[in-house]
């Protein structure tokens, strides 16, 4: 489903419950947005600065996807270093 220009994704936070607690948002805004925390936040949490709607916009949507699949091949690259006897490829 194509997103309009003015529609926002507001329920981010929610859409992320699987891995909300496990990843660090902290350095998601940082290293991937160059934003603040509470700039980050706000968008997950589909609030403007001034408590009004806001959410992410397509641009930013697609920005967290990418950010996310990055995150995702490191860490397989990073679990791929690890050496055992018997490799396990599902958990």
């Amino acid at each position: 489903m194509k997103m309009q220009s003015t529609d926002r994704i507001t329920d981010m936070k929610r859409r992320m419950k699987d891995i909300y607690l496990s990843v660090s948002w902290r350095e998601i805004s940082r290293t991937y947005f160059d934003k603040s925390v509470p700039w980050f936040q706000h968008k997950m949490y589909g609030i403007d600065g001034n408590g009004g709607v806001g959410g992410f916009s397509e641009e930013e949507a697609r920005q967290l996807k990418g950010a996310l699949i990055d995150l995702s091949d490191r860490i397989r690259k990073a679990a791929d270093n690890i050496p055992v006897t018997n490799d396990i490829s599902v958990i």
